[in-house]
């Protein structure tokens, strides 16, 4: 597997620290463990960023890694190999590497679908004539992972919406590449959300067509936090500090919505220009045997996977 990683290193913030700080966290943390999580450049991942940046994580003893990974498909194999600890992946990701024969839990979740936020959806080139569902047909798209969230979810829009999804071309687009193969004409259109759908927008590369995602389940997860069986079972400590400094993120991205952009800024490396007008991410920690199923039942239909998991057993208690 071929892995683009680099440590997180963003310096933290003394605003971020000091409101972080006054959530509850354990002042005397015990030395748990160092912990490489790895991480697709999206704002799902806002609840981590916050944790390290403020250092939430190193309250409850714990020394997290950031390892940037550039395509979320890698991720099961690397958690599984032993080059990470913990992985975000997304859940059509997650069950067909599962299906496939890879024993991965779901510790905790990360952001879910709030059909109330529109910062992700379909954009199309500047200068195509993209309006509608059945315009894709025969159009190039680019997803940040085939088979991934926002393909799955993609491919049951054009669904529900009578177009049959295997006459649209898909490639993979990394999406901080989204709006660099928009203006050079490799694509279409891309599947897109935050911080790179602002980034996209501004460039004036592409154009919104929908907000597919708003007409999709509330509340469905968009990202799990997984690790391996074997490693979740041996470090049940680990994990407890680790949902714990979440839950503190979450409580802080309600609060202080502007310093979690400055945060998203610095774990992505955008213009304060990008993040000041990005969508932030509704973030839940506690995933449920209905969400798995829901996403079981999709894969099925779309014949991602066969057949669907053992929820209560997927779900790390």
């Amino acid at each position: 597997m071929s892995v683009d990683r680099r440590t997180f290193t963003a310096g933290l913030s003394a605003t971020a620290a000091a409101a972080l700080a006054s959530c509850g966290a354990p002042t005397q943390p015990a030395n748990t463990g160092k912990i490489r999580l790895g991480y697709t450049n999206t704002v799902s991942f806002l609840g981590a960023f916050i944790a390290k940046d403020a250092g939430a994580f190193e309250r409850h003893g714990l020394q997290v890694d950031l390892t940037l990974v550039a395509l979320n498909s890698t991720i099961p194999s690397a958690l599984v190999g032993g080059s990470l600890e913990i992985g975000g992946v997304t859940p059509p990701v997650l069950l067909a590497a599962i299906e496939g024969g890879l024993d991965i839990v779901v510790i905790a979740g990360a952001a879910v679908n709030d059909i109330r936020k529109k910062g992700a959806g379909v954009l199309a080139r500047t200068g195509l004539d993209i309006k509608t569902a059945p315009d894709f047909v025969g159009k190039r798209v680019g997803v940040p992972g085939l088979g991934a969230y926002m393909h799955v979810m993609f491919r049951r829009w054009l669904k529900d919406k009578g177009v049959d999804d295997s006459k649209v071309n898909f490639v993979e687009v990394p999406l901080a590449q989204a709006s660099d193969v928009l203006r050079a004409g490799n694509v279409d259109a891309v599947l897109v959300g935050e911080p790179f759908f602002s980034r996209v927008i501004s460039a004036k590369t592409g154009y919104l067509v929908s907000p597919f995602f708003t007409e999709m389940r509330d509340g469905l997860y968009q990202m799990y936090y997984g690790a391996n069986r074997s490693w979740a079972e041996a470090h049940r400590k680990e994990i407890a500090a680790f949902r714990a400094a979440l839950a503190e993120a979450t409580t802080f991205l309600a609060a202080n919505p502007d310093e979690s952009r400055a945060i998203l800024g610095r774990a992505t490396h955008l213009a304060p220009e990008i993040t000041a007008t990005s969508v932030l991410p509704t973030l839940s920690l506690d995933v449920t045997p209905e969400d798995v199923n829901y996403w079981a039942d999709t894969l099925i239909d779309q014949h991602a996977i066969k057949a669907r998991p053992d929820a209560a057993r997927l779900i790390f208690k």
